[in-house]
């Protein structure tokens, strides 16, 4: 491995001004001694979404997490060392088992798991403001956000940051939370809350703890995204953003989360895109800071282990550890799943823990949910061959909750229908098991006739074929035409937005690739939720109207 990768040495001189104060005023302030060699690791997880349980598989799960991080925290403290154990951020909004109890099993798992401190997502702010403060209240770790305010008062709404006495060195964690929590998350929730531009906070943050605490080391726990090479098109900067806007060295790790990424470089500003469990992870270094983000749902625990000398930060060793993950592997024509890495045993009294909770959430699977006066089609044999009433309730969910114009979505993501009268949650996992995520993408009106000669013209009788909302036209062989948004002839060079599964946006079904497109905003919300909150918000439902009524006329 590159020397590059594995050691960053910070001059005396340079940490200690950044810092201000000189090496005899910083040992005295924090008690460090010089010559001496202080360890210290970071363990970090983000964008957990629910998942306390592990997956039918036995992939990852808080229970194996436990076993994991005490083995560390025995191996570096046997040493003399230090281990803080940090989140990105995002708890909420993933598993009905979780979110149907407000992500209690999350927040009382990761108290026993003993997390230090957290960074506030924007999923944070999903459900009420009182459910947020219930879980502030729940966790015995602070919860931080330096760019959250209060619109009427003008305080932030969490704390800025922590402080950490280790063995003698201050460590100040500071949290950030994205920007576009504005514009994602729900109005009804944040309408009275301001979100500050990160970059700018925690500038003026950095500056007033070098005043004010004068830390030895200085971490950043993000919730903001990981964008390469700082390219963050249609989203709100990232972390790779918030290095290069501060001075060299202010900050000496990023811990981020959001776009549930494994950071790991192929060459620097190039991500590995090939990176798979058990592969070396090398983080990304912008501005003399390390980034770091350990991909989603506990899969990973992220591990940093630090030296501080004299005055000096060195990152020794990095790691993404795999928890249970495993991989496909083929042979004699056959394929089986297996371990990509050694397994971790549960920890027997957190699983007994977490067990009351996940027997719970499978009772309220069979809450209901909302009643309907008769099926909404679903049926594979009919949604891959035409406009039906479940595809245009769905895609008409979406398009609400994106705040789009229109909606687009594939039939293959539609794998049940809803039959006439009580409507469960476990009925629409039926129908959306897969789990992807609401995306939209801000285009022209030219640029959206052209993604449609290609998305709408799909064969049927494939997932490919496409359900809409909110959109007419007539398609014909290779092209569409008399294409109508809103109630009048689109515009070429008027901007609409489109909401479309993440699986689509990606490039999935041979749609076309958004991800990459200036436009385009990952919203997080998952599909089955949105359907669960339409659903219940419109009940009772009257399948009648959602029929299509020949919107999309094929020729």
């Amino acid at each position: 491995m590159e020397k590059w990768f594995w050691q960053r040495t910070i001059a005396v001189s340079l940490l200690l001004s950044a810092l201000a104060g000189c090496s005899g005023q910083n040992a005295k302030t924090t008690g460090w001694q010089e010559g001496r060699t202080y360890r210290l690791t970071i363990l970090h997880t983000n964008d957990h979404h629910g998942r306390f349980w592990q997956n039918k598989y036995g992939e990852y799960g808080m229970a194996a997490q436990k076993s994991l991080i005490d083995s560390v925290k025995k191996e570096i403290e046997s040493g003399g060392g230090r281990v803080l154990l940090l989140s990105a951020g995002d708890i909420n909004t993933g598993v009905p088992e979780s979110d149907l109890q407000d992500a209690e099993p999350d927040f009382k798992g990761m108290n026993i798991l003993g997390y230090d401190a957290m960074a506030v997502g924007n999923h944070e702010f999903d459900k009420p403001l009182a459910v947020l403060f219930k879980q502030e209240q729940w966790a015995r770790f602070p919860m931080l956000s330096a760019n959250i305010y209060d619109g009427k008062s003008g305080e932030r709404l969490f704390k800025p940051y922590s402080i950490f006495e280790e063995q003698g060195l201050k460590v100040a964690i500071i949290g950030l939370t994205t920007e576009d929590t504005a514009k994602i998350g729900n109005p009804e929730v944040i309408g009275a809350i301001d979100f500050h531009d990160p970059k700018k906070e925690a500038k003026k943050l950095i500056d007033e703890l070098k005043k004010r605490e004068k830390p030895d080391i200085i971490f950043a726990l993000t919730h903001m995204g990981y964008y390469e090479n700082g390219k963050h098109g249609g989203n709100a900067p990232g972390d790779v953003s918030l290095a290069r806007f501060l001075e060299a060295g202010d900050l000496d790790l990023i811990v981020g989360g959001h776009t549930h990424d494994a950071v790991c470089m192929a060459a620097p500003d190039v991500l590995d895109q090939n990176f798979a469990p058990g592969d070396n992870c090398r983080p990304d270094k912008q501005n003399g800071t390390w980034i770091v983000q350990a991909y989603e749902w506990g899969k990973y625990v992220g591990r940093a282990d630090f030296e501080f000398k004299n005055g000096g930060l060195e990152l020794v060793h990095y790691e993404l550890i795999p928890v249970n993950l495993q991989k496909t592997v083929t042979s004699d024509g056959k394929t089986s799943r297996v371990l990509a890495e050694r397994h971790i045993p549960q920890d027997r009294p957190l699983l007994d823990f977490l067990k009351s909770y996940e027997e719970k959430g499978q009772k309220n699977l069979q809450l209901q949910i909302a009643v309907t006066n008769g099926k909404l089609e679903g049926d594979r044999q009919v949604v891959r061959f035409q406009q039906t009433n479940l595809g245009h309730l769905i895609a008409t969910a979406q398009m609400q909750r994106a705040k789009s114009d229109f909606a687009v979505i594939n039939s293959g993501g539609i794998r049940d229908s809803i039959a006439e009268g009580v409507v469960t949650y476990k009925d629409i996992l039926l129908v959306q098991p897969f789990g992807n995520h609401l995306t939209y993408t801000d285009m022209t009106g030219q640029e959206i006739v052209a993604y449609l000669n290609i998305v709408a013209t799909k064969p049927v009788d494939s997932g490919a074929y496409a359900q809409f909302a909110g959109i007419s036209m007539t398609v014909e062989k290779d092209r569409v035409a008399d294409v109508v948004i809103e109630g009048q002839p689109i515009d070429p060079d008027r901007t609409y937005r489109m909401a479309v599964p993440s699986y689509n946006a990606a490039g999935g079904d041979g749609y076309p690739r958004l991800i990459d497109h200036p436009g385009y905003v990952n919203t997080g919300f998952v599909d089955a939720e949105v359907l669960k909150t339409f659903m219940e918000n419109n009940s009772p439902l009257d399948v009648k109207a959602y029929q299509p009524d020949n919107e999309i006329v094929y020729k």
